[in-house]
């Protein structure tokens, strides 16, 4: 399969006294249509730095980033902003839902990002209600849902508009081993699917679902054979 995501020479830094702090350096990656990556490391790795990049919420880093044909590295915010939400879900560890809406209207912000008209819109939201078994929670609010059910809504929510590309950050860093496999479970099944699904993991069985393994080390890409241990 053709690449979804190419990076070269990708580096993030900041500026301090004694010179420059580097977050990234000298990032390569290909990612090919209907993979499912996990990135690895230690804290401090570089891992939510390098998601929040290729989710084009960061755009302070220098070298090159193409996705799905298009080099971000030459557009504009405005239409970086376009980008991801044409192509991008984001899954992050601690859920994101808007607390004073409920789920059903979690469900339908990334519809109306779109402009999708309203009947379709309630037919997306009522479809994916139904696959993701919460039909019964549509009018709850998040704080009354369980964490397991909260990353389920989370989940469903990065799904709704059919992305290319599905960014999870530890999306079970938070939750019981059981509600853990069933989110794994979940996103593996989108993969087979065709969505594309990039992970960052510290659990080596959920890093197990994936094609790949991208190791990360105080922000370099590392070879597995060079890890410790």
């Amino acid at each position: 399969m053709p690449e979804l995501i190419k990076l070269r020479n990708v580096e993030k830094s900041y500026e301090i006294k004694a010179g420059r702090s580097y977050v990234l350096r000298r990032i390569d990656l290909d990612i090919r249509h209907g993979e499912l990556v996990t990135i690895m490391g230690p804290s401090g790795a570089g891992k939510t730095t390098l998601l929040n990049i290729l989710a084009m919420y960061d755009g302070d880093w220098t070298g090159e980033y193409e996705l799905d044909g298009h080099p971000v590295h030459t557009l504009k915010q405005k239409h970086r902003r376009e980008l991801t939400k044409q192509l991008i879900g984001f899954v992050f560890q601690q859920y994101h839902l808007l607390e004073d809406l409920t789920v059903y209207e979690n469900l339908e912000i990334p519809l109306s990002y779109r402009n999708v008209k309203r009947s379709e819109r309630q037919a997306l939201v009522a479809d994916i209600l139904d696959r993701f078994q919460i039909v019964g929670k549509k009018d709850l609010y998040p704080s009354q849902l369980s964490g397991g059910q909260q990353q389920l809504v989370a989940v469903a929510r990065a799904t709704i508009a059919s992305p290319k590309l599905i960014l999870a950050d530890e999306p079970t860093g938070s939750l019981h081993t059981s509600q853990g496999q069933m989110i794994m479970d979940l996103l593996a099944q989108l993969n087979d699917e065709g969505t594309t699904i990039i992970q960052v993991t510290h659990n080596e069985k959920w890093a197990a679902y994936g094609d790949r393994i991208v190791n990360l080390r105080d922000g370099w890409i590392v070879d597995p054979e060079d890890l410790p241990g």
